[in-house]
């Protein structure tokens, strides 16, 4: 198999094409895959780092304002797809898959009518390219039931360290990796690579307010944010875990934002956590988490109402409730998916069966 993959920009578009593409690769060796990119994405360092090979193209974002880049637009766009062409051409590619961001819209209309193509969206808002590229696609995949007319559901592809974990197993290990004694109930922060400044500033107007008692809190601030308070017993400030499989595998309970990425690799693997949704965007960091929330398997809070009280009157006393832990854990377990890398490649494998006949 000769396979495209197109979703550049943001982590959140990148990871789950290069999962899915690990999972091609298990299948059938011998398959060749290229990632479409932009310059200014951060497939410009992901792809390589995980042994594909990147094509670039121009990137062409839709202008928000009346200006000169929106009357070049169209001889832009024109030349983004004329690029993508000539890439599926040298490719020989034998399929499309499309993950959303700069580089999506361009892939599927030069794929139209002469490569089969599939769209796979993370969110459970999906954004304009996947809107545009579900209308005429081979197939479309989703995340979030419901979220694209016609779409099968997949859920969003995970990393094989996410993908094989076992939580129960690797508790002891966990523990033992981040210096905490396995009696100890653990919460785990993290707002993404960045950070999240409302939740930071909620856990720091914790620790001077009250020490966190007989909770151990693991918490990923962010890489350009200061620790509000040196490591200790209780409290273990990093700018940024990159064994995220043993903080899971380590924690009872998690507060994080909801991308979709967040969500699938919390319910796929069972844990508790509070969502605390992003607040600028179209909505769909709230519309992630409702699954999870339904099944009651987390609390959802918004940001502006994020605070000491909340941890204090909500969280903590789930944390120091077994019952209660344990059954927002199968809850979240419950709508997550382990094997969606599987599901998405049984769904690329199909649209290339009957494209063949």
């Amino acid at each position: 198999m000769n396979i495209v993959l197109a979703g550049g920009g943001t982590a959140g578009h990148i990871e789950p094409a290069l999962n899915l593409a690990d999972e091609l690769k298990r299948r059938n060796p011998e398959s060749k895959i290229v990632a479409l990119g932009t310059a200014r994405g951060l497939e410009v360092s992901l792809v390589p780092a995980r042994g594909y090979d990147l094509v670039l193209i121009p990137a062409v974002p839709l202008p928000r304002k009346i200006n000169f880049d929106l009357f070049t637009l169209p001889l832009r766009f024109g030349q983004a797809v004329k690029d993508v062409r000539r890439a599926l051409e040298a490719s020989k590619a034998d399929v499309v898959i499309g993950f959303g961001g700069y580089v999506s819209i361009p892939a599927y209309l030069a794929a139209r009518g002469r490569v089969p193509f599939i769209v796979h969206e993370a969110n459970a808002r999906p954004g304009l390219a996947n809107r545009v590229g579900a209308k005429f696609a081979d197939a479309v995949a989703e995340t979030v039931k419901g979220t694209l007319p016609g779409a099968v559901l997949t859920g969003l592809p995970l990393r094989a360290s996410i993908q094989n974990l076992n939580r129960q197993e690797l508790r002891s290990k966990a523990r033992e990796f981040f210096g905490i004694s396995n009696e100890a109930k653990v919460l785990l922060v993290f707002g993404g690579s960045q950070g999240a400044q409302r939740i930071n500033n909620a856990i720091a107007e914790w620790l001077n307010v009250a020490r966190f008692n007989d909770v151990v809190v693991i918490h990923a601030l962010g890489a350009k944010n200061e620790f509000p308070a040196p490591p200790s017993e209780t409290y273990r400030p990093y700018s940024y875990i990159d064994r995220m499989d043993l903080a899971y595998a380590a924690a009872d309970f998690v507060i994080c934002r909801s991308g979709a990425m967040t969500v699938a690799e919390i319910s796929a693997v069972g844990l508790p956590a509070c969502f605390v949704p992003f607040p600028i965007g179209n909505g769909e960091q709230a519309l992630n988490a409702e699954p999870v929330v339904a099944a009651g398997g987390a609390l959802v809070v918004k940001d502006e109402n994020f605070d000491v009280a909340f941890i204090v009157e909500k969280i903590l006393p789930i944390i120091h409730n077994p019952k209660a832990l344990e059954d927002m854990a199968l809850n979240s377990k419950s709508v997550g998916h382990l094997d969606a890398a599987q599901r998405l490649a049984d769904l690329v494998e199909d649209v290339l069966a009957r494209n063949a006949k």
